[in-house]
């Protein structure tokens, strides 16, 4: 028990210094405060509080339409029918499959997006129907990202029928290619792009409401692919076999890795897939493991890269040296994503935003670094933020994931709240 209250004071005391740590320039509370106190924002808040009914709802709905990995069309489409229901000035959808609605503001000089991701990590064939248990919502994605889905929806039918004006224009935003191997896809062809220009980003995408995140976490992904002839564990016993060249390259790599990621900024590394083979007295023809690398400091996936690579080139010789007869093995390495890294500054005024919004609903704002759609905006040095979908939520990337709507409505309207003070809004 002693030991229990002295952790929870430390803990408590970590929280205070954080807090007292962050810096919230007094102009930005100010508007925060300013734009709280007008009849047309508390109006939309009681608005959005209203609309929960409306907000879940779109939540089943979309949760229930399938979205796995660069099939996420039939979910696409119809979040778009939904925003052309609710009153978009215009919807689209664009060749990389991301879905668009735009609110043209009184000028109209600058875009502020606020994006939601419309795939989910599961393969196609998952059950995806959702099950409600005491209010709790199960269901593969329900909170990973559908949650930020029904958000936007909800912040585009208040912002219409409560007729609000904004100087800039706001582009509302379902990407595809978050998750995984989709390696920020969707995000990516909006900035390669440049169309239209977006000028500042704010992404929902997990945790809770405080979240505030502007620093990306960077990673590296890859796909090895030992390749041989094949055969029979008796009869062609002697022929290189590429199970055991992934086994000494794992083995090299951990060794040199482990040793690299000791010291320096925080730099993690995992093999998560190992596959191939057809059965177990044969000798593979193919071997195949993925590998992901991380780190908040670019420069060091550099150094993995070349670890990853001496690994499985010293691996290749090694096993084609002690091979006895037949061909022999050949690697392919192929680069699978790139994430990348990057930080703003936390006096920027959409952060500043952020923090101020976030006090407001008396939260201890959380700077937290992560992999999101807003690693792209970030790395190029586009003001960019992810904040939280709100509610109480876990086991993501599992069958069993879930979410409890304890309050979610207070993330949408902090959410509206920072898109407008963002955006220029016109009392």
């Amino acid at each position: 028990m002693k030991n229990l209250f002295l952790f929870l004071i430390l803990f408590s005391i970590t929280i205070q210094a954080q807090n007292d740590s962050l810096k919230i320039d007094k102009l930005y509370s100010k508007q925060i405060s300013q734009l709280v106190g007008s009849k047309n924002i508390k109006s939309s808040f009681d608005y959005i509080y209203e609309l929960e009914s409306f907000t879940h709802s779109n939540l089943i709905e979309l949760t229930e339409i399938a979205s796995p990995p660069f099939k996420e069309q039939k979910r696409a489409s119809r979040f778009a029918e939904k925003m052309r229901e609710i009153g978009a000035d215009s919807v689209w959808i664009d060749t990389e499959g991301n879905v668009m609605g735009l609110l043209r503001g009184e000028i109209g000089d600058r875009t502020v997006a606020l994006d939601a991701h419309l795939d989910t990590v599961f393969p196609e064939g998952t059950d995806v129907k959702t099950r409600i248990s005491n209010d709790t919502i199960y269901a593969p994605g329900v909170a990973d990202d559908t949650r930020g889905l029904s958000m936007l929806l909800t912040i585009l039918k208040t912002i219409q029928d409560k007729n609000i004006k904004t100087k800039d224009d706001i582009l509302i935003v379902g990407t595809v290619g978050e998750e995984g191997l989709g390696d920020l896809r969707g995000v990516k062809y909006l900035f390669k792009n440049n169309s239209p220009k977006i000028d500042s980003w704010i992404a929902i995408d997990g945790g809770a409401l405080g979240r505030v995140n502007f620093k990306g976490l960077g990673s590296y992904r890859y796909r090895v692919t030992f390749k041989g002839p094949g055969g029979h564990s008796w009869g062609d016993f002697g022929m290189a076999n590429p199970h055991h060249a992934t086994g000494s390259a794992i083995d090299n790599f951990i060794d040199s890795a482990n040793k690299y990621t000791l010291e320096g900024p925080k730099t993690s590394y995992n093999i998560g897939i190992v596959q191939g083979g057809t059965s177990v007295n044969s000798i593979p023809f193919e071997s195949i493991m993925e590998i992901d690398i991380r780190s908040i400091e670019p420069s060091r996936l550099d150094v993995m890269q070349e670890l990853l690579y001496d690994a499985v080139n010293d691996a290749l010789k090694k096993q084609n040296k002690i091979k006895r007869k037949g061909e022999s093995l050949t690697v392919i390495i192929d680069k699978i994503g790139n994430r990348p890294s990057g930080e703003l500054d936390p006096n920027l005024p959409l952060i500043q935003r952020a923090l101020a919004a976030t006090k407001y609903f008396k939260e201890i704002p959380r700077l937290t670094r992560g992999s999101t759609d807003s690693n792209i905006p970030i790395s190029l040095g586009i003001p960019s933020v992810t904040i939280g979908r709100g509610g109480i939520g876990g086991n993501a990337h599992s069958l069993n994931e879930w979410w409890y709507n304890k309050e979610g409505y207070k993330s949408i309207q902090l959410a509206l709240l920072l898109l407008l003070a963002e955006a220029g809004f016109e009392k």
